[in-house]
C-alpha cells in the first residue's frame, strides 16, 4: 500500500517492512546509521507514528529505539516537539571546549588551596562512578560533578556560573562523543592526576594536567568532525 503522506523521514528512509521480532534493533540501527551519515539532520523530527509506518510496525518498537538512541546520544527530547535528531555543530562543540580551557584552570588554581575533604572525596566517588562504566546517559553528569567539585571554592560565583553553563553545553554532546569516539575519550587516567594532585595542593601541577586534558579534548572532537565533514 502507498503511503498516506510524505514527509522528511519517510521520503529519506523510504518503506522498510520489518519483521516484528527484530523491530526494535532494525529501527536503532537504521535511524543511526542514517543520523551518523548526516542523512537525517540536525533537528529533524522523529515521529512516532511516521517511524511505524516506515519499518510497518506499531509504535512500542519504535518508541523503544527512540529511547535506545536518546540514551547513546543520538536524539533529544524537547518539549512540544517529541524526538529530534540531536543538534550537534562542530563549531560550537569546540568553542565549548575552548572556553572551559579559559575558564576553568583559574577556577581550579584558585580552589585546590580551599578544599576541603568531603570536595575531594565527592570528586572521588565521581571518579569511581564513572570507572564503573555507568550508561552513556550518566556520563555527562558524572563528568561535570567531578570537575565542578573541585572548582566550587573559588571565590568567584559568577566565574562558577559561566563555567557551569559551559559544562552543561558539553554535557548535552558528550554521550554523543563518547557513543562514537568510545568511552576511553573521556581521560579517566587525567581526571585522576588532576584529582591526586588536588589533594597534594599542587596547584601548577594540576591546573598544567587539566590544560591538556581540555586541550586534548577539543583536538580529538574537531579532528573527528574534519573526517566526518572534510569541506
Amino acid at each position: 500500500m502507498p503511503p498516506k503522506r510524505s514527509t522528511h523521514v519517510l521520503d529519506t528512509l523510504g518503506l522498510r517492512p520489518t519483521a516484528v521480532h527484530h523491530a526494535r534493533t532494525v529501527i536503532e540501527d537504521t535511524l543511526a546509521d542514517a543520523i551518523l551519515g548526516g542523512h537525517l539532520v540536525s533537528g529533524t523530527p522523529l515521529r512516532q507514528a511516521e517511524l511505524a509506518e516506515v519499518f510497518g510496525v506499531s509504535r512500542m518498537p519504535v518508541r523503544e529505539a527512540l529511547l535506545a538512541l536518546s540514551a547513546r546520544g543520538l536524539v533529544d527530547n524537547v518539549p512540544h516537539k517529541g524526538a529530534v535528531v540531536i543538534s550537534v555543530d562542530a563549531a560550537d562543540v569546540v568553542n565549548t571546549y575552548r572556553i572551559r580551557a579559559m575558564l576553568e584552570p583559574e577556577a581550579l588554581g584558585g580552589s585546590i588551596p580551599l578544599l576541603g575533604p568531603g570536595d575531594l572525596d565527592h570528586a572521588r566517588e565521581c571518579l569511581l562512578a564513572m570507572d564503573g562504566e555507568p550508561a552513556l546517559a550518566d556520563l555527562g553528569r558524572l563528568n561535570s560533578e567531578f570537575h565542578l567539585s573541585l572548582y566550587r571554592r573559588h571565590p568567584n560565583a559568577k566565574l562558577l556560573k559561566l563555567i557551569a553553563a559551559e559544562l552543561d553545553d558539553e554535557e548535552r554532546y558528550l554521550r554523543f562523543h563518547l557513543a562514537e569516539l568510545g568511552t576511553g575519550q573521556l581521560a579517566q587516567d587525567e581526571h585522576r592526576q588532576i584529582l591526586e594532585h588536588a589533594v597534594a595542593r599542587e596547584v601548577q601541577q594540576a591546573v598544567a594536567v587539566l590544560r591538556q586534558h581540555i586541550s586534548a579534548a577539543a583536538d580529538t572532537i574537531e579532528a573527528y568532525f574534519r573526517q566526518r565533514s572534510p569541506n
